[in-house]
């Protein structure tokens, strides 16, 4: 049964953005001086797991403070629609700004984070979904590079996700209707010129299970010292299928997706209070200089930097 979590209040603080960043790998930053219980918008946030390894985002908000958000978790793809208000986005040299009715569909990843700046308004209407698998969809595997790709809504699909957003979330038939119309979404919104995968190349259902297994177990314990060897043999596979198999099922080299989840929970040790040499350790780096620059490539700012502006 798909999960449905709504933030229980109407405000929207830097404390409550770093927890969302905390979940799905995005830095906030605030624009003016900032407290850590000083609203940022009002409105609600309301997350929706839908099957098939699809994670959508309902957002309605009245923007008080203009804030960026820069998103670093790679996902094969993510999509965004504008139903009301205005954003910008940019990844690498490409700017653009999306108003209603505007849709973007992009795959980004720690070296090409995709960055979303929200400014002041009186409503912000958005739907957002994350596609965290590629196989159960038999979506196309996302390019080696980064990828911006902007969209028009059909104007009858923008209505109805306008009507369908009013509805009160905990409807049960919400579930049922949002898995619907983001499969459209999906399939409009992806780029024209990617090839799914053919038949002969998509994963078993013992591959999807395998992988999810592991998918799973390196996000619980990412400090591990893991090898491809062992990680193949854990898997049933031979290396280099793994290789290939995790990035056609995640969207991003096995290494890549271990790094990533080794320097969230870095990230997480530093929310704590942790010193940045304990936060090293802690997330399986045996040299903080080591974590400190994989840190600042990842997110773009240094674990001390990051202590210093939440002090």
């Amino acid at each position: 049964m798909p999960q449905q979590e709504r933030l229980a209040t109407p405000e929207i603080t830097p404390f409550s953005l770093a927890q969302l960043g905390q979940r799905f790998g995005i830095h906030y930053r605030i624009e003016g001086p900032s407290s850590p219980r000083q609203p940022v918008a009002t409105g609600h946030v309301h997350d929706v797991s839908l099957r098939h390894g699809v994670h959508l985002t309902l957002s309605d908000l009245q923007v008080e403070r203009g804030y960026t958000s820069t998103s670093y978790q790679s996902v094969p793809w993510f999509l965004s629609v504008i139903l009301e208000g205005t954003i910008h986005l940019q990844m690498g040299k490409q700017q653009i700004q999306l108003s209603a009715g505007d849709g973007v569909c992009s795959h980004f990843d720690a070296r090409h984070p995709l960055t979303v700046h929200q400014p002041i308004q009186t409503r912000l209407r958005t739907v957002n979904i994350a596609v965290l698998t590629t196989a159960p969809l038999g979506l196309p595997t996302p390019p080696d590079a980064s990828c911006l790709h902007c969209w028009k809504l059909p104007k009858a699909l923008c209505e109805t996700l306008c009507t369908i957003s009013e509805q009160p979330p905990s409807l049960w038939r919400q579930a049922l209707v949002w898995q619907g119309l983001a499969l459209q979404l999906i399939g409009l919104g992806l780029p024209e010129r990617l090839t799914a995968l053919p038949e002969q190349k998509r994963l078993s259902t013992r591959d999807r299970h395998c992988l999810t297994a592991l998918h799973s177990r390196i996000a619980q314990h990412p400090a591990e010292p893991y090898s491809l060897t062992a990680l193949a043999k854990e898997a049933a596979m031979s290396p280099s299928s793994l290789r290939q198999k995790f990035r056609t099922c995640y969207g991003c080299a096995l290494f890549d997706y271990i790094r990533q989840m080794r320097l969230q929970q870095g990230y997480e040790a530093l929310q704590r209070g942790e010193s940045v040499q304990q936060a090293a350790h802690h997330c399986g780096y045996r040299h903080a200089s080591n974590f400190s620059s994989a840190f600042k490539r990842h997110f773009g700012f240094s674990p001390h930097e990051w202590n210093r502006s939440s002090v």
